[in-house]
């Protein structure tokens, strides 16, 4: 019997309204000249001259790398790569959503480890050296990587999205200021709140949960479904936007140390063959998975259900997981969360590889820490469920 858990995450994480003034501060600790990585939207609304003057009121040199796009593959990290070690960078920094967050890590840990990204997806036993100090700065709520210790990158060679975890992976700093994120589109605010859902929902439902998890993932579900139609609904609303990004970094922290499940499996392989956001494809699959593993999760979605509906104490746990699954269902409909048809997913393409993205989704291992472990069968069974997946919401769960 498991008698105690290990809990990881980065040295320093600053959150709240102005967290981002801690910058120069941070990076003169670490180094003496920073490579930036971030992309063009960034750029154009203003939040890569934030960081660089900070740096530049704290003496600190900088080269950038501003061509991350909203999948990262393994060719920006080589790119961002040779900036650095050209420039002779000594500490990393990350601004912007999950994409820059996660090419930065790879970057500072080939930096001193040698190699390609590719060259860590079977093994990541040659990673023996101290990357190079990385300091993330989300601008979303969302995918939680700026306090995790993975990184996903689309290996362009084998058309497959690689999520790599290791402790080197893991920034020493994260900045975390609801300000940044007051620039997120309504669609984007959307779909990386699911993101964030479903990170806290799989690693409380995972099987390598622990107390510490389900305490952070419990209170990132509450926040994250109470506040992210607010947002949604209206971008200045500071109070949401501070709520939501602190449920992204509390879940980020639960599934780092728990690992996601079903979602996260399934979600990969549609954003490497038909190149659809993460957010997007997460929330494609979440009511649909839910659906499937609730018979083996009946009593932990119950555990959602009462903080949820405080009311319905007296109710059963079949009544409470259903409640559960309704309001992520009714939650998708409100945010306009399109299925795979409806994204525009050629059906005949999406048909001919469908095998090949449930055997991808099973090579992950994520499927396995999942309440009901699936079968490649049933793994391609639940890619055509989501595929025409209704998100709407029968009258009789309406009234309940």
């Amino acid at each position: 019997m498991k008698t105690h858990s290990k809990f990881s995450m980065p040295e320093s994480v600053y959150y709240g309204r102005d967290a981002l003034k801690q910058l120069g501060d941070e990076v003169a600790t670490y180094g003496k000249k920073a490579l930036l990585i971030s992309d063009r939207i960034m750029e154009k609304i203003g939040h890569v001259r934030k960081c660089t003057d900070l740096l530049e009121r704290a003496n600190v040199t900088y080269a950038s790398y501003l061509d991350v796009n909203s999948e990262p593959t393994d060719s920006h990290v080589k790119e961002a790569l040779d900036i650095c070690v050209k420039e002779k960078c000594d500490v990393v920094i990350a601004i912007g959503g999950g994409s820059c967050i996660d090419a930065a890590k790879a970057v500072a840990v080939l930096a001193t480890n040698g190699g390609g990204i590719n060259d860590y997806l079977h093994s990541t036993s040659a990673l023996t050296k101290e990357p190079l100090p990385l300091i993330t700065i989300p601008t979303t709520a969302g995918t939680g990587s700026e306090v995790t210790n993975v990184t996903v990158i689309t290996n362009t060679k084998e058309d497959i999205k690689m999520m790599i975890k290791h402790p080197a992976f893991l920034p020493k700093v994260a900045i975390v200021d609801p300000v940044l994120t007051l620039s997120t589109p309504s669609s984007v605010t959307a779909t990386t709140g699911i993101d964030a859902l479903c990170h806290a929902m799989e690693a409380y439902l995972s099987k390598r949960s622990q107390p510490l998890t389900d305490n952070l993932a419990l209170s990132a579900i509450e926040d994250i479904l109470t506040y992210i139609k607010r947002a949604y609904d209206n971008g200045e609303d500071m109070e949401a936007r501070e709520k939501m990004a602190t449920a992204s970094m509390k879940a980020g922290l639960a599934f780092t140390n728990a690992s996601v499940t079903l979602v996260h499996g399934m979600s990969r392989p549609i954003g490497a063959l038909f190149h659809v956001p993460h957010g997007i494809s997460n929330a494609m699959l979440l009511p649909a998975v839910l659906e499937f593993t609730k018979e083996e999760a009946t009593e932990k979605l119950a555990v959602i259900g009462r903080l949820l509906y405080p009311e319905s104490k007296a109710f059963n746990d079949e009544r409470l997981a259903d409640l559960v699954i309704h309001k992520i269902k009714l939650l998708c409909s409100e945010l306009n969360i399109p299925n795979m048809e409806k994204w525009g997913i050629d059906k005949d393409k999406f048909q001919h590889v469908v095998a090949k993205m449930a055997r991808d989704a099973l090579a992950s291992g994520s499927p396995g820490n999942n309440p009901r472990v699936p079968s490649h069968k049933e793994i391609v069974e639940l890619y055509y469920t989501c595929y025409e997946y209704d998100f709407s919401v029968s009258e009789e769960m309406l009234k309940s």
